[in-house]
């Protein structure tokens, strides 16, 4: 910016210049002193170095106003969990099954485990069921990201909510 830039020419661009092409720094610098505003490098790379006649704070504030609606357009994604134990109740599931709708329909993939204690785990065939048993009762709103896999004394699988129709 101004006085910083350190090369004997510069090629200025803009709207507020009549003729763009390559500038002395010197002069460069006196036509943006002129317009009151600042001589500001945009691509130091290029050969000469590209230079614009801006007002610097002003083009401070829009790129963090451009960031910040950058930032608010992201969608931010929730994960919810649901558990189960390997010997899950008929109304126990049902109760999280209407959950795991309520999230979904929200827009939150739903990460459903099994927890197995102790000696359940023997059951690990119970748990796989129990969760194909939970992703088939939830495919019309959700699908599968991962299908039930075994982790230590957790089996678990992700569920994504399935794009809206318009």
């Amino acid at each position: 910016m101004n006085e910083k830039i350190r090369v004997p020419q510069v090629r200025l661009v803009g709207e507020n210049i009549e003729n763009p092409g390559v500038y002395p720094i010197s002069e460069a610098l006196k036509l943006a002193d002129e317009l009151e505003l600042d001589l500001v490098e945009i691509s130091p790379k290029a050969d000469p170095p590209v230079c614009k006649i801006l007002d610097y704070q002003k083009f401070l504030y829009q790129q963090k106003k451009k960031q910040k609606e950058m930032k608010q357009k992201t969608i931010q994604v929730t994960v919810k969990e649901i558990r189960f134990g390997p010997n899950t109740d008929d109304h126990d599931y049902n109760f999280k099954l209407r959950h795991a709708e309520k999230f979904l329909n929200e827009g939150s993939k739903v990460k459903a485990y099994v927890f197995f204690k102790g000696r359940s785990i023997l059951f690990k065939e119970k748990g796989e069921i129990l969760l194909l048993r939970f992703a088939q009762d939830l495919e019309e709103i959700g699908k599968v990201e991962q299908m039930p896999k075994l982790e230590g004394k957790r089996m678990t699988m992700f569920l994504t909510p399935k794009p809206k129709k318009k």
